[in-house]
């Protein structure tokens, strides 16, 4: 080995903490100074998370809580760009301990610079929301289950039991990584004496107790959040679509990969002479295959089975360990020179990718003119319909009727403590907690930025029956030639 494995080898804790931090600051820092707006899914967050509730009509509330809790302590859009990058630091530092014994602090280096390279763990991590916090907590399932099948030990299943509760959480799109662990249990001869001890019995039993609040509000609401995710997975059209929409899901997903691929080229090509090196045993190499490709394989016989489509980011943390897999069952060991290969391909694409990410915000603005809500004056809008609403009522709006990303915006960037509430899209149903005799004896004020904005659209009225339809007004965006067209409307309070 030369000298950059044995520093490796040596100092992996600074080696690795290094490029956690490069990772962490570059991607945390990028759209702290070129987004003027949060994001719409971190808008959502704002809505929903300070109100705290077991369950919601989208999905489940974990990421929508860890927003709340970082704003709060902050009170910085920043916080919550640097929230996401602290989950995807959690991915990393899971994976790197599930690949070091098996592949050495380098390989497991390496592991991280390839997987690095696909757009999930950067240029879509930014914006924090449940695709971003799934993946510390699928990487963190996958070490404990490593870790639970190879020594047995009860903490690893007790941590199996709370990653995956915590995985249920964040987004119901977990029982596509459990489906395959538990198929593995029951199949595989190695994995399957485990089952004659407490260990995996007692992981299932923290996550069933980590999931039953949640369970409890589903009992209690009904299954509204599984009818939008069976929205956001089209139903077939027919027969071909049994085989085009699982094709499609494969075929975006290869693309997703080319990058970490052309990361990990050095391990293969040109071809090298088998060299001995850190190797792990059959066992160890089926669970990282399990790892690697089995909840992939899982969406894709969902997809074949149902006909049902699949979203492209629903990838996020699919591939958590395909870098591991690589460097396992690559022909030839780790040294000095193809390491350097793999990162000086990850550093020319770290770059690439920064360069695409700040071209997107400062450049292409200037020429393709495309809707960017970064660009969108949330702040601005928040302050206009404040302003308004006190001119007419002497107050301050303690509620706001509205989308969610107009009525989110208002909420958010409102200057006032606390922060007016958000009948989203007007409709109870998205927003139970809002008690609406509170609403129309408090009054409210009704936003709109689609459609005609001097007519109040009727799935807004319905909600706000006497409102008061104001003159509408346009808010240039904070960049780019774009121009927000407000209608607004206030339910005036009613007098005691």
């Amino acid at each position: 080995m030369g000298g950059l494995i044995a520093a490796v080898e040596t100092r992996p804790r600074t080696v690795l903490a290094a490029f956690l931090a490069v990772h962490a600051l570059v991607w945390t820092a990028l759209p702290a100074f070129l987004y003027y707006n949060l994001p719409l899914d971190v808008i959502e967050a704002m809505t929903y998370g300070r109100e705290w509730q077991l369950g919601y009509d989208k999905l489940p509330p974990l990421p929508w809580f860890l927003g709340e809790i970082a704003y709060r302590l902050t009170g910085h859009d920043a916080s919550l760009y640097a929230l996401s990058q602290a989950a995807v630091i959690v991915a990393f530092i899971a994976v790197w301990m599930t690949a070091r014994p098996l592949v050495g602090a380098a390989g497991a280096l390496a592991a991280l610079l390839i997987i690095d390279g696909m757009h999930y763990f950067n240029l879509s991590a930014v914006k924090f929301n449940h695709n971003v916090i799934e993946m510390p907590l699928w990487a963190l399932v996958g070490f404990a289950f490593h870790a639970g099948l190879r020594q047995g030990k009860l903490r690893h299943w007790i941590l199996l039991g709370i990653a995956l509760g915590l995985g249920w959480w964040a987004k119901y799109f977990v029982v596509i990584l459990a489906a395959p662990l538990a198929l593995f249990l029951l199949l595989d001869p190695d994995a399957r004496r485990r089952l004659t001890a407490p260990g995996p019995w007692i992981g299932a039993i923290v996550t069933l107790a980590v999931v039953a609040p949640n369970l409890y509000w589903l009992w209690q609401h009904g299954a509204q959040p599984f009818g939008y995710a069976e929205a956001r997975a089209a139903a077939p059209s027919g027969v071909l679509d049994h085989l085009t929409h699982p094709l499609a899901f494969i075929g975006g997903q290869a693309f997703f990969l080319l990058p970490a691929l052309l990361i990990a080229a050095p391990l293969f090509w040109p071809p090298a002479k088998p060299t001995a090196g850190p190797r792990a045993d059959a066992f160890d190499r089926r669970i990282v295959t399990l790892l690697a490709f089995g909840p992939a394989l899982t969406l894709f016989v969902f997809s074949l089975v149902t006909g049902r489509a699949t979203n492209a980011m629903w990838g996020f943390p699919l591939w958590l360990f395909m870098g591991l897999w690589i460097v396992l069952f690559a022909p030839a060991a780790l040294d000095r020179a193809l390491l350097m290969r793999i990162g000086t391909i990850w550093a020319v694409v770290f770059v690439i990718l920064v360069a695409a990410f700040c071209a997107d915000y400062l450049v292409q603005p200037r020429y393709d003119h495309r809707y960017r809500a970064a660009f969108f004056p949330g702040d601005r809008l928040s302050e206009a319909i404040t302003q308004r609403f006190q001119q007419a009522t002497g107050k301050k709006p303690a509620y706001v009727i509205g989308s969610m990303w107009d009525g989110g915006n208002i909420a958010h960037y409102a200057s006032e403590r606390p922060q007016p509430r958000v009948l989203v899209d007007g409709m109870p149903d998205h927003a139970p907690w809002i008690d609406l005799a509170d609403l129309r004896k408090r009054g409210a004020v009704i936003v709109w930025t689609e459609g005609d904005p001097h007519v109040l659209p009727p799935s807004l009225a319905a909600a706000a029956p006497g409102a008061q339809v104001g003159v509408p007004f346009d808010l240039p965006y904070h960049r780019g030639e774009g121009v927000v067209h407000v209608g607004w409307a206030i339910l005036p309070p009613q007098t005691p």
